[in-house]
């Protein structure tokens, strides 16, 4: 398949099949991205934002069939919740697997989103592995609206800068974040 972005694609998948890291525009801000099933990856931007490793990063699934390969026993109820939703929510579940160990929260807890943006998803499904999301910003700034607010020393310790989107101007905004409580209900996180 062509697409106006097929050869950040391989370029991508090049780097994260090697433990690396890359800059790329989400579905809702850029992001630095890793393969969300390997430490190593997870380290190195852990180091390039300067974040304590205790914060959490959010992991970016293609479809909801994935979510269940990462989380023990997801309630099914979210799936019919989030297709309520317009706007981008990443969701918080208990009961993490198969995911880098130091990318899984101390109480066992991972945010998950499915992504809607086409990139993201062709990506997540070429490379048959979930991707790590976290803006792309040292975790002492704000994240960026759009590609030009990125700092060089962000886009300069990546191994792959994606070219797709570079040249958007308008604000983005990071994701809504709930946590899916076992009652059913969700309790908001970040609107």
């Amino acid at each position: 398949m062509k697409t106006n972005f097929e050869k950040d694609l391989v370029n991508c998948l090049a780097a994260l099949r090697e433990g690396g890291v890359i800059l790329y525009p989400t579905d809702t801000i850029w992001g630095l991205g890793a393969d969300a099933t390997d430490p190593r990856g997870v380290d190195r931007i852990f180091h390039i934002k300067h974040r304590d490793e205790s914060k959490s990063m959010i992991v970016l699934v293609a479809d909801e069939k994935e979510i269940r390969k990462y989380v023990a026993d997801p309630d099914p109820t979210i799936f019919d919740f989030l297709k309520t939703l317009s706007r981008p929510t990443t969701v918080i579940f208990d009961g993490a697997l198969g995911l880098a160990p130091n990318l899984i929260h101390q109480d066992g807890s991972v945010a998950i989103r499915v992504v809607q943006d086409e990139f993201c998803r062709h990506l997540i499904k070429r490379f048959r592995k979930p991707i790590i999301s976290t803006s792309a910003n040292l975790s002492t700034e704000p994240p960026p609206e759009n590609f030009s607010a990125i700092t060089a020393a962000i886009k300069n310790s990546v191994d792959y800068v994606v070219s797709y989107r570079q040249q958007e101007k308008q604000p983005s905004r990071a994701s809504a974040i709930i946590r899916w409580n076992r009652n059913g209900a969700p309790s908001v996180i970040r609107d």
